[in-house]
């Protein structure tokens, strides 16, 4: 099972299968901002929605810490946007 964990002191948010890494969300904070500035998934699990769960685990610690997040990244600029 896939897991979604939350590592503020690294600024991401990390996928988990088991104890093996397989996809990353970072982010760049700027003040009262947060810019997600890449998301990555590993192929082997791609197409499982892992990536927009990532990018939404940024968008709710952002909101629990009251800061607005943009996107660099052009995938959470999708997210972003709908």
């Amino acid at each position: 099972m896939v897991q979604i964990l939350w590592n503020k002191k690294e600024n991401q948010a990390v996928a988990l299968n088991e104890e093996k890494v397989i996809g990353i969300c970072e982010f760049i904070e700027e003040k009262d901002t947060w810019n997600i500035i890449h998301t990555e998934v590993d192929e082997n699990y791609r197409g499982q929605k892992i990536a927009k769960r990532l990018v939404m685990k940024v968008i709710e610690e952002a909101k629990n810490e009251k800061k607005k997040v943009i996107a660099d990244c052009s995938y959470a600029q999708k997210i972003l946007e709908s």
